[in-house]
């Protein structure tokens, strides 16, 4: 097995109460498909609206596919906004309701997975389903896809409140990263500290939940600092 280092830049985490933030309309947002044809590896992205690119105002602006351009990646992004682990999942229709079966179909080189944001909101009635679903999800990513190099991120946050919840999940996710020897980055959460949508110097969306240019811009930055940070480095 490949020996895996998490990553730790706590730098910016982001802003109000209740990730219905997830669920809210695309403004700007990227469509849930392929991006432009290159010759670099397949990267999927497995996630929420955070990395759907909600609030950025066109696709390309989104930090998914600033990572990708800059690395000549082939980007699929399969995100969807309210999306969890549990959250939206029964609700999403037919096909998008088991993301990961995409994921695996499309046989990417690299997986990203950063999800489990708009769990919180699930936490105090579905604590045992959403940590079930966090293993199984993972599992099957591994077991479909067994010589990808996987990316498990701590889930994002995005205001000053910031529940128990947060923090336990996020160690959920931890764990089963460890179980199915993925790369595992954290601190993620923090990355819009100080940039909430009441702060002087805000990275945030008109709708005040989503991260807008600026934001995702700097999201770009940190992770692809935290990505030259893995062992091996990506």
């Amino acid at each position: 097995m490949r020996a895996r280092r998490s990553v730790s830049l706590g730098i910016v985490a982001s802003l109000l109460a209740g990730l219905v933030a997830c669920s809210a309309p695309n403004s700007g947002a990227a469509p849930s498909a392929p991006a432009a044809a290159v010759d670099g590896p397949v990267v999927a992205f497995y996630g929420d609206s955070y990395t759907r690119g909600t609030g950025a105002s066109s696709p390309e602006k989104r930090w998914s596919t600033i990572v990708s351009a800059e690395r000549g990646w082939q980007e699929i992004n399969r995100c969807e906004n309210g999306l969890g682990f549990v959250n939206r999942r029964a609700s999403m229709g037919a096909g998008l309701n088991d993301i990961p079966t995409l994921i695996v179909a499309d046989d990417p080189d690299i997986v990203f997975v950063t999800m489990g944001l708009n769990d919180n909101f699930s936490y105090d009635s579905a604590a045992d389903d959403i940590r079930a679903a966090i293993d199984s999800d993972l599992q099957r990513l591994r077991d479909g896809l067994p010589e990808a190099r996987i990316i498990v991120v701590e889930p994002f946050w995005y205001t000053d409140d910031r529940p128990a919840s947060v923090d336990i999940i996020a160690g959920w996710v931890e764990a089963a990263a460890e179980r199915i020897d993925a790369d595992h980055i954290e601190g993620t959460s923090h990355w819009l500290d100080g940039h909430y949508a009441d702060s002087a110097d805000s990275w945030m969306a008109s709708d005040g939940l989503h991260p807008n240019d600026t934001g995702y811009a700097e999201m770009a930055e940190r992770m692809d600092a935290a990505l030259r940070a893995l062992d091996p480095p990506l």
